[in-house]
């Protein structure tokens, strides 16, 4: 199996913690090299510090806000004018919870801007790289709301379904030029994220053993996954051996998801 990632490039987002530091781990440990994007300096500098580099890679970090999209436009043509990407992990924390009906329409908006909007820039920006190149990979990690809509979560689950439709079109659109699109979805994994539902949970008057519990009992698993789970899951759809895999939305959740397509 071709699995090798030796002089390509990947820039990751949100990869500062979590699923984001996990996915560059991995893309690093198969040879790529890796820029880390998110809006920490600090902690970006560290994760860079410490990813593998057994192939003689070299990495890289930028600070910026996703949901800043000038920014990100200005920060994105520095770094594509030092070397083009192949490969794109597009992944930002998720929009605060509660109910659709009572959002506002700011957080609509921020949310939009964060994911699809932030999104859309990314891959006007990399793809001149990977056509030239003939080799893409875009990796959309967003969630399992885009196959069932998850309660508590109305913001989230509408973005999430956008963007979900947004990389199902450019899978078909950006194909034949080599570049794939396909969308991970984690379920419950351990992350921040993960913590800031809980402890928002916590406060409606329920311990946070009740409410993991309770969250359990929908997995089969019977267990929240880990972030280096869902990241080998990135990683494999940025190979070469994945090159037939495009289009889809694959579910990373221990069989939480019920639902067949």
């Amino acid at each position: 199996m071709q699995l090798d990632l030796s002089g390509r490039h990947a820039l990751v987002c949100g990869a500062s913690q979590g699923i984001g530091r996990a996915s560059a781990i991995e893309l690093a440990e198969l040879g790529a090299s890796v820029t880390l994007l998110s809006r920490s300096a600090d902690a970006l500098k560290t994760a860079a510090d410490e990813l593998p580099r057994k192939h003689g890679q070299r990495h890289d970090w930028v600070a910026v806000d996703m949901a800043q999209t000038e920014r990100l436009h200005e920060a994105l043509a520095d770094i594509v004018a030092a070397h083009p990407f192949e490969i794109l992990i597009n992944n930002t924390g998720g929009p605060p919870g509660g109910p659709a009906h009572t959002a506002t329409e700011e957080a609509f908006e921020t949310a939009f801007r964060q994911h699809l909007l932030a999104g859309q820039v990314l891959v006007q920006a990399l793809l001149p790289g990977m056509r030239a190149s003939g080799y893409g990979r875009i990796v959309n990690v967003i969630s399992t709301s885009v196959k069932e809509p998850i309660v508590g979560l109305g913001v989230s689950n509408t973005v999430r379904g956008a963007v979900a439709s947004w990389a199902k079109t450019l899978s078909g659109e950006l194909a034949g030029d080599g570049i794939t699109v396909n969308n991970v979805l984690p379920g419950y994994t351990r992350t921040a994220r993960l913590d800031s539902l809980l402890a928002a949970q916590v406060r409606s008057g329920r311990s946070e053993d009740e409410i993991a519990k309770g969250m359990l009992a929908s997995v089969p698993a019977r267990r929240f996954g880990e972030a280096a789970e869902v990241a080998a899951v990135i990683a494999f759809l940025c190979t070469p051996a994945a090159a037939y895999v495009n289009g889809v939305s694959i579910a990373v959740d221990g069989g939480r998801t019920r639902s067949l397509s």
